[in-house]
């Protein structure tokens, strides 16, 4: 590793955390409110959302997506996935006992969905108000632009799913996206500050002196060199003076 691939990667680092694909629209006049509150910032946390887009849409995916992008969201996850009719009844459980119950799983079951896991601020609500009511026919009516009121047929096949909240999103998403990490995200200027502080300066120590030494296994010489180094790294006579020592009076 060269002084000029050092520097590259320093300038990799700085960009490590961009995304410019979360793009926010303009908050309409009664804001929802997100999902998790945070006091001690002013960054709204990316939320994250679960959408389906159901058997008989489908062939509609791809214009689906695109108003999805359009709207400010981040396709976090995409699957194409066939439901046993098992499978179907256990996402629907809540729905178990009511009268549509077999006709759901019958549609849900009958071909190919697709699921997105979907992500920006508020993303439940907006996704929500993207979608519509619930019954097609109602949604055409007071909601004539919105996604269920364009490709659903009735209040049986209404086309597209969206969770109702935060918690029934983090169970849909775990459901098709198990290994899914649903924890608030930074936003970009916070992670690079949050490196600039923490990280980078130990980091960019720890890539120089890989380069004189030129190890054999840089990628092991590197983590042992940064469990060394690690200025946080608690000393033993800092665990001894904390036993030994009397409280402060």
């Amino acid at each position: 590793m060269t002084l000029d691939s050092l520097f590259q990667t320093r300038a990799k680092l700085a960009f490590l955390f961009e995304d410019e694909a979360l793009q926010s629209k303009e908050m309409p006049d009664s804001a929802p409110q997100p999902c998790v509150t945070d006091t001690v910032r002013p960054v709204i946390p990316v939320e994250q959302t679960l959408a389906i887009i159901k058997p008989d849409v489908v062939k509609n995916a791809a214009e689906i997506e695109d108003i999805i992008l359009k709207a400010g969201f981040t396709i976090v996850g995409k699957r194409r996935v066939v439901l046993s009719p098992e499978q179907a009844s256990d996402f629907y459980a809540e729905h178990q006992g009511k009268l549509f119950f077999s006709i759901l799983i019958s549609y849900m079951s009958s071909g190919p969905i697709i699921v997105l896991q979907l992500a920006r601020d508020h993303a439940v609500s907006y996704w929500k108000d993207m979608l519509g009511p619930t019954d097609r026919t109602r949604a055409r009516v007071t909601h004539p632009d919105s996604l269920r009121a364009v490709y659903g047929q009735d209040i049986q096949q209404n086309g597209i799913h969206g969770s109702h909240s935060c918690d029934t999103a983090a169970r849909e998403i775990r459901f098709f996206f198990p290994n899914a990490v649903l924890e608030p995200v930074l936003s970009p200027n916070s992670a690079r500050d949050y490196l600039a502080q923490h990280v980078s300066a130990t980091l960019l120590q720890g890539l120089a002196a890989l380069c004189r030494a030129k190890p054999t296994q840089p990628i092991t010489w590197l983590a042992d060199w940064l469990l060394e180094n690690n200025p946080n790294k608690a000393h033993l006579y800092d665990v001894i003076g904390a036993v030994i020592l009397p409280p402060p009076q």
